[in-house]
């Protein structure tokens, strides 16, 4: 009797192992659906706004198109890599191809006019999403001024007389125009559920515009690393209605605190914020007194580094 006889070979001792295997990868891939999309009721796939519903709309317009781009690639892979396969002697491999003018169309004609529709698409909604530019509303908009402060966010009411520490607060249903700056590092202002990100930089203004559909209650951050505290530089946007606005502003005002530039230079300090603080008073141009400040920073940098 031959010495290998009972023995199983060895790929067929593997074949248990490997079995095992896919079963435990189909048995995560079954799970996956359990866990649940609701982190994505945070980004925009969430939109509460107008800006946000344009966003949207435009990603999956995109993600339609290029089905046509990877689609092909998906089905035709497997299918490529089975026919080729080393079991299958009955089609032959030719690597050797000639020219052909139909493959060639298909080849590249195909991807020219996605490449085309995408850019139509794209230049369109880079257009209509300029952060710059105003929504259209029946009311006036909100005027809010935003100082980027290690690691805590200054919102600035002028028309209102009052300021907010880490805490963002309008009217829903009534559009918010932002005017932002940072007091520190460049960082960036996101709210995804609303707006798209915009940069807030040191001696420079930068505007963002937005809206909330309804009342309701949404995460801002800042994206832009700038620290030690940077996961910590998250706030609370809250869109109230009308009555609930006018409260809030009202309890602000009875805070009693002043913010005037002593204040603010206290207040730009790096810290986190334990929980948002309101002033009930604001001095005059304090926002523009802050990007007077930064640009003679800037200036007095310059001129050093000049001598």
């Amino acid at each position: 009797m031959s010495r290998t006889a009972g023995r199983r070979p060895a790929a067929a001792a593997a074949w248990p192992g490997r079995t095992r295997a896919v079963a435990v990868a189909l048995g995560a891939l079954g799970l996956l659906p359990l866990g649940g999309c609701g982190v994505l009721d945070h980004g925009f796939l969430g939109a509460a706004g107008p800006v946000a519903d344009e966003t949207r709309s435009l990603f999956y317009t995109v993600c339609v198109i290029l089905i046509f781009v990877a689609g092909p690639v998906l089905v035709l892979t497997p299918i490529f890599a089975w026919h080729y396969r080393l079991s299958n002697t009955k089609s032959a491999y030719r690597p050797q191809w000639g020219f052909n003018w139909p493959l060639e169309g298909f080849i590249w004609i195909p991807p020219a006019i996605i490449v085309v529709v995408l850019a139509v698409f794209l230049w369109r909604g880079t257009h209509r999403l300029d952060p710059y530019k105003p929504l259209a509303a029946d009311a006036s908009p909100v005027e809010v001024q935003v100082v980027a402060l290690d690691w805590k966010w200054l919102f600035i009411y002028p028309e209102e007389g009052v300021a907010s520490v880490d805490e963002l607060v309008f009217p829903a249903g009534r559009p918010v125009h932002l005017s932002l700056t940072s007091g520190t590092v460049m960082q960036s202002f996101f709210i995804p559920q609303l707006a798209g990100q915009i940069y807030a930089m040191a001696g420079m203004t930068t505007q963002l515009n937005l809206a909330a559909h309804k009342s309701g209650r949404f995460r801002g951050e800042n994206t832009q690393f700038n620290g030690m505290g940077f996961q910590n530089q998250k706030f609370p946007v809250l869109a109230e209605s009308e009555d609930g606005y006018r409260a809030w502003l009202a309890r602000a005002k009875r805070s009693g605190k002043t913010l005037d530039m002593d204040a603010y230079k206290t207040l730009s300090a790096r810290s986190v914020q334990a929980q948002p603080s309101q002033f009930g008073s604001v001095a005059p141009k304090l926002f523009k007194s802050i990007l007077a400040l930064d640009d003679a920073g800037a200036h007095a940098a310059h001129k050093e580094a000049k001598q």
